[in-house]
């Protein structure tokens, strides 16, 4: 059941925008929101204010509703451009990928444009259904690239230690000695373990 805090954030809003809502109508827009947490809500309409002209669709709050997927140009900067480059990423990111990837040479403005649009609408769905991210490595040729990748998605909780131990077991022995990588943030982690030996 919504807050009576959600209720009149969204009551609140609507007058900011010049817009007649009523109590029971965001009781009922609250309600669409409830199965979301109320501060991921509260942050995605703050969000709303600032980014729009006109009072927010119920698609355009879940939009903003932080899940743990990054934003489009994130998402785009995290994609690999080559074969030696390696990423930990979701779902999203990868089907986008899949439709510019034979774009990305020849016309990289356009695929860059083509990947947010799609990267955007696959999230919207995503989100709209309450489909939990699901982060993955992709690992390219180069050997302390893969390292990077795997450290950065541990130090932001998107992939466990010892999941990354599986991809690169050479990590087991520096971990251990470093008191453990998920106390550390990435910088830390990239100054403090020698990058592994990494047989192919």
């Amino acid at each position: 059941m919504a807050s009576s805090i959600l209720i009149k954030t969204i009551a609140v809003t609507a007058q900011i925008y010049g817009k007649e809502f009523d109590q029971d109508a965001a009781r009922m827009l609250a309600g669409d929101l409830s199965d979301y947490p109320e501060e991921k809500v509260l942050a995605a309409l703050s969000r709303c204010r600032r980014e729009l002209r006109t009072f927010p669709t119920l698609a355009e709050i879940i939009a903003r509703i932080d899940d743990g997927r990054p934003g489009p140009e994130e998402a785009w900067a995290m994609i690999p451009k080559d074969e030696y480059s390696s990423v930990v990423w979701n779902e999203e990111m990868q089907g986008a990928f899949n439709v510019v990837r034979f774009m990305i040479d020849e016309d990289p403005v356009a695929a860059r444009m083509a990947f947010k649009e799609t990267y955007s609408r696959l999230v919207a769905d995503a989100r709209a259904v309450k489909k939990p991210v699901n982060w993955s490595p992709s690992l390219g040729f180069e050997k302390q690239g893969r390292v990077a990748a795997l450290l950065d998605a541990v130090a932001k909780n998107r992939i466990s230690i010892e999941f990354a131990k599986q991809q690169v077991p050479e990590l087991e022995h520096q971990s251990s000695g470093s008191g453990g990588l998920k106390r550390l943030g990435f910088g830390k982690l990239m100054k403090q373990l020698p990058m592994p030996e990494i047989t192919e």
